[in-house]
């Protein structure tokens, strides 16, 4: 199924079921007074946060939704029977905003599987002919119709959850990465954008601890501006505990190995202020194509380096056990969600 996360749907609550007009008819009392029920209430509008969805493309197809109207009343004081809620079952991560004329607002931040918000109320049931009834009115003809649901016009937009963010320019091994250190079996091949949906990988500990990790398409220069898989993607990482920036040896240059990451913390940057001030782990991957000079060379810049920085193979395992330990040291001290 095809990665979406973006969709726009209209739904909107039920309508309440229209209050009866009806009297009271037996044999032995021709002239009874008003016995009209009232209608049944609109089913409401809700939307919840499904783990088991991962994607917005049954959004794409389908995309008009309503609760059930109530029904209306009936004779004899019978109430009409209340419409069905709707619930919207949608990914974790979703948000959910109101499309206006003049913007957007949001109306529910789906971040906890289970998570249940209410959208809208269903249209209340119209009285009965029986509530109109007094001294001076002994036999109301009118009856309450019901009140009209709310339709809404709904942007959704998904942003993956995960607590740690694989980045990185195209081919740097990023899907090698994700499938060494879990059991993720994403697409990998040995040219740009071989990932163009984000990859979701979970970790487990020995205190079965889980840690979800996302490995986001591969940016370039402009991605802030859309250019090659664009900001489309950025937004995956916005929620993210930190990051792992992954550089291949094979854009380096050995004498200055740090311009990569200093590419990707410009795009970061302009995109969002608040994500290039997130904590980074750095790494040089696919150490395995590099001479024995040549690493040694490279060692020697990482010494001097005034950040450290994980030398790795990720398709041999070099280096990845100590990677992933600094991942989970920073998981368990970066405590407090990034909203």
């Amino acid at each position: 199924m095809r990665f979406v996360d973006e969709a726009e749907i209209t739904a909107r609550s039920g309508k309440g079921g229209d209050g009866c007009v009806s009297f009271r008819r037996e044999r032995f009392i021709p002239r009874g007074g008003p016995d009209g029920g009232d209608g049944g209430e609109g089913g409401s509008l809700y939307v919840e946060a499904d783990p088991g969805l991962l994607t917005l493309y049954d959004f794409k197809r389908k995309r008009l939704f309503a609760a059930q109207n109530g029904r209306p009343g009936m004779g004899r004081q019978r109430f009409g029977r209340s419409g069905d809620d709707l619930v919207i079952y949608l990914p974790v991560g979703t948000q959910v905003y109101s499309m206006q004329e003049d913007g957007e607002s949001l109306l529910a931040d789906l971040v906890h599987p289970g998570q249940r918000v209410l959208l809208a109320q269903g249209g209340r049931g119209g009285k009965g002919n029986t509530h109109f009834k007094s001294s001076t009115m002994r036999a109301p003809r009118f009856a309450q119709p019901g009140e009209e649901g709310v339709e809404l016009r709904l942007k959704l937009r998904l942003k993956v959850l995960a607590d740690a963010g694989l980045l990185g320019l195209p081919n740097a091994g990023k899907s090698t990465l994700l499938s060494r250190i879990s059991a993720a079996r994403p697409k990998i091949g040995s040219y740009p954008f071989t990932t163009i949906n984000p990859n979701l990988g979970v970790l487990r500990d020995q205190r079965d601890t889980q840690m979800v990790v996302a490995d986001i398409p591969g940016l370039i220069s402009g991605a802030h501006q859309g250019r090659g898989l664009g900001d489309r993607f950025l937004k995956h990482v916005e929620r993210t505990r930190f990051l792992v920036h992954i550089l291949s040896v094979e854009d380096i240059d050995l004498d200055s190995p740090w311009q990569g990451f200093e590419i990707l913390n410009q795009e970061l940057e302009k995109y969002s202020p608040e994500l290039a001030s997130r904590e980074q782990v750095l790494v040089l991957n696919k150490t395995d194509l590099l001479s024995r000079d040549e690493l040694d060379k490279l060692g020697r810049a990482v010494e001097a380096y005034e950040y450290r920085v994980y030398l790795i193979s990720a398709l041999e395992g070099t280096g990845v056990e100590k990677l992933v330990q600094d991942m989970w040291e920073r998981f368990y001290r970066l405590s407090v969600d990034v909203k």
